[in-house]
């Protein structure tokens, strides 16, 4: 209820006398849908947080509208009892997010508070949810891989520590799969980790928790969560927040990789808020400074000169592989490249999907595996003249045997990139396999025998006496003598015992 001295304010706040007073305080005008119309707060910043004085409690909100007569803020909770008449107060202080080492194994809200009953946190310091890109000259080119552990990415498309490579989809493609795949191949490497999921299910959400505890891969992570039922400002300020928990890490020189999962339905909090917000829809409904939305966000990723590096994985759903709409086309324009997956490729069980005539990693080449990098052109020529006949052999015509060959190569290199989900390779076993395949060492084999003999390749190398010596070389350049030794052996093996 609004009290007669409140009704009086209310009028006061119109006359410029009465605005010094109302400098740092305000007073609730209007609520509804989460956003708060406020009376007062004359010196308030945009982006800064306020505090809701609403029953003994203090109820946190994000500035995001200045006008001429009032200020509009959003809450940054579900559950509020704000009514009009209420009183507001500054915090002097733009949003921030604890970060530290007290985070990784946790799941936390983008405000940095723990939801995964395992007790408070301590953090090192606190870090402004949005901050400024490094500039060009701390900057150093993408030099180091960023191993994922996916045969058909760090082939083909491959990352690099600093990059900006989009994983983008339709619906249920295997786009999470991925990015976790590359969570899991960190576990024992210098790169920590920080998976943030936006408007996702909490189901998914405590399913992913549970693989990365079941893998060992919860100690180097940081999970964000602003789940589906978390209000639209709690969606939207996910990123940002997971973005400066790993810039706290990247400025003390260690390597993080960070995935935002998924960029589509942050566009949609967004554009949701915005409405609310009565500001102006464009394309789609979606804001003007859509674009802008996400280029702050992603420019944040880099590799710092004598320093560390953040590298992103951003995922965009898309519908019915339209990669033409809007915010896809977005966020293509400032990534560094894409891994695109196709639902034809996953309805086939060629699984990760991954097109590798529409997947592109711009800068990553530069930092890939000297040794996988000369083979990783044999391979893209090969499946690249594997897809011009592929559309023969389904008509029935006669091939030559020529033709035949290339058709008999093509199906054995797409099968021999099929993986199976949370199970990443070493890059040198996947080196190995490659040059198995590039070389002629499948070619007695039958295509549906290349998973049994890919298996039983790594259960022989990790046993052989060849491992220790090849696992450190291959890493570094390539011995062909040894290779195609350990290789004809394995060869005479898997025909004399695995075929028959």
């Amino acid at each position: 209820m609004v009290s007669a001295f409140d009704k009086k304010i209310f009028s006061l706040l119109q006359s410029s006398q009465m605005k010094i007073i109302f400098k740092n305080f305000g007073l609730v005008g209007a609520i509804g849908d989460g956003i708060v119309k406020i009376k007062g707060l004359c010196d308030v910043a945009n982006g800064e947080l306020v505090y809701f004085i609403a029953g003994g409690k203090d109820i946190s909100g994000l500035v995001l509208n200045l006008e001429a007569d009032e200020v509009s803020a959003v809450v940054l909770t579900n559950n509020f009892s704000i009514k009009p008449g209420h009183y507001v107060i500054r915090s002097f202080s733009l949003l921030s997010v604890p970060t530290g080492q007290g985070l990784l194994g946790r799941v936390v809200n983008p405000l940095g508070e723990p939801i995964d009953g395992k007790g408070i946190i301590i953090p090192d310091e606190f870090r402004f949810v949005e901050t400024r890109a490094p500039s060009i000259i701390s900057r150093a080119s993408v030099n180091k891989s960023l191993e994922t552990g996916v045969k058909v990415v760090d082939s083909l498309v491959p990352i690099g520590h600093g990059q900006r490579e989009l994983i983008i989809g339709d619906s249920k493609t295997g786009k999470t799969s991925i990015a976790i795949d590359t969570i899991l191949n960190q576990k024992g490497k210098d790169t920590l980790c920080i998976y943030v999921a936006i408007g996702q299910k909490r189901s998914s959400v405590a399913r992913i928790a549970k693989i990365l505890n079941d893998k060992g891969s919860m100690p180097y992570c940081i999970i964000v969560a602003a789940t589906a039922s978390d209000s639209a400002a709690l969606q939207y300020i996910a990123p940002y927040a997971g973005c400066s928990m790993g810039e706290f890490f990247m400025h003390r020189g260690l390597n993080v990789l960070i995935v935002y999962d998924d960029l589509s339905k942050h566009a949609v909090s967004y554009r949701q808020l915005s409405l609310l917000l009565r500001r102006p829809p464009g394309r789609e409904g979606y804001p003007g400074d859509v674009f802008y939305l996400h280029s702050r966000l992603l420019e944040r990723a880099a590799n710092l000169a004598n320093s560390g590096s953040l590298t992103a994985l951003p995922i965009i759903e898309t519908i019915q592989g339209d990669v033409s709409a809007y915010i896809p086309t977005n966020v293509i324009s400032i990534t560094d490249g894409q891994i695109f997956l196709e639902m034809d490729l996953f309805t086939r069980g060629i699984r990760p999907a991954v097109s590798p005539g529409l997947s592109v990693s711009r800068v990553g080449s530069a930092a890939q595996n000297k040794v996988l990098r000369k083979m990783a052109g044999n391979l893209k020529l090969e499946l690249a003249q594997y897809r011009e006949v592929e559309d023969f052999t389904k008509l029935g015509f006669v091939l030559d045997d020529a033709t035949k060959r290339l058709v008999d190569r093509g199906e054995k290199l797409t099968k021999l990139l099929v993986q199976n989900r949370f199970e990443p390779i070493d890059i040198v076993e996947q080196t190995i396999f490659l040059y198995a395949a590039l070389n002629g060492f499948l070619d007695g084999v039958a295509v549906d025998l290349v998973p049994l003999y890919e298996k039983e390749l790594y259960a022989v190398f990790k046993k052989s006496i060849f491992y220790e010596p090849l696992h450190f070389q291959l890493r570094e350049y390539l011995d062909p003598v040894i290779l195609n030794y350990f290789l004809g052996l394995f060869q005479q093996y898997f025909i004399a015992y695995c075929v028959k």
